[in-house]
């Protein structure tokens, strides 16, 4: 019962939003950047998700980049490349992207399970999985193990903030677009609940160690979705985990204009005792549920606000 009603709260929230979700593999040609977007299975004793790889033209055994990407709900991975053009700046700046997919068999949505607490904690559920798909790339191609982010949008997001905090050692930062804290829910009604009015986050990790992967954080203050107070969620866990340990009070507050974008938004910077950037958070006002800055060749994405794929790049690698 309580997943039928968090798989309708999601129907409702996403039915009829943006263009019709592309079947895997059905990205075209033209679409698919200079490099090579090829698919993907990985299997493990915690189960198997097919993936896909862009390799940029310019690679050469030199190590680059990794960035992992996961979908949101009613999305897949050609979709989500589509959407948030990862590929094309990935072409540009030199780096290897992988879009794990999630099964519809886990969830009929397409879903990643970041309500259930079976998939919260490391090597165990959907956190297993993925982080062996990064340990796979990793593998198999020459990576930057200093440069490997995460980030995803919605359910996406909030996956990537768990794996970010249970798998540090892999993870260099995270990228959370319209997603929660982890530990908002550990059922499909905690789930609703959290979604639309926020959630009042405990920690799940040992409090005695830290936690310094920092994260850049994107919401649309008219996202109906998911309540704007779970961006803040993500950014106060991300701040109490470090090692730094500052308060949210040191953040510097820029309220810009949306220069070349037609939406303004609020960017804080909180920065450590070092003055390291522990967690950046956009708010983008508004805009709804969307990917910023996002194309209109994917589902769930809002062209007018700043483009999240290119700061999120930024604030992973260094590209400028």
């Amino acid at each position: 019962m309580l997943h039928t009603m968090l798989d309708t709260w999601t129907s409702l929230a996403f039915g009829g939003f943006g263009a019709a979700p592309l079947l895997p593999g059905s990205l075209p040609a033209s679409e698919r950047g200079a490099g090579q977007f090829t698919s993907g299975l990985f299997e493990s004793d915690a189960g198997s998700l097919h993936y896909k790889l862009f390799v940029p033209s310019t690679y050469d055994g030199t190590p680059l980049p990794l960035v992992v990407m996961l979908h949101g709900c009613g999305q897949n991975a050609d979709d989500f490349a589509l959407g948030t053009g990862m590929n094309e700046l990935a072409e540009q700046f030199g780096c290897l992207v992988v879009y794990p997919e999630q099964s519809r068999g886990a969830n009929w949505q397409g879903c990643w399970n970041w309500f259930e607490k079976a998939h919260h904690e490391r090597d165990q559920g959907e956190p297993a999985l993925i982080a062996g798909i990064t340990q796979k790339i990793i593998a198999d191609y020459a990576v930057d193990r200093t440069r490997v982010g995460i980030a995803g949008l919605s359910a996406g997001g909030s996956m990537a903030v768990i794996l970010g905090r249970t798998y540090p050692d892999l993870y260099t930062a995270v990228g959370c677009h319209s997603g929660l804290a982890h530990g908002s829910a550990t059922d499909s009604f905690g789930a609703m609940q959290a979604m639309r009015h926020g959630a009042d986050v405990c920690p799940l990790v040992d409090t005695d160690s830290t936690i310094d992967v920092p994260v850049i954080v994107f919401h649309g203050d008219m996202d109906d979705t998911v309540h704007l107070s779970n961006s803040m969620g993500v950014v106060r866990q991300s701040i109490e985990a470090s090692s730094a340990r500052v308060t949210d009070d040191d953040a510097e507050v820029l309220t810009e204009d949306a220069g070349a974008a037609t939406r303004a938004f609020t960017r804080s910077v909180h920065r450590g005792q070092a003055g390291e950037v522990l967690a950046e958070h956009w708010t983008v006002h508004g805009a709804g549920h969307a990917w910023s800055g996002g194309s209109r060749r994917g589902t769930y994405t809002d062209a007018h606000g700043p483009d999240a794929s290119k700061e999120m790049l930024r604030f992973f690698i260094g590209a400028t």
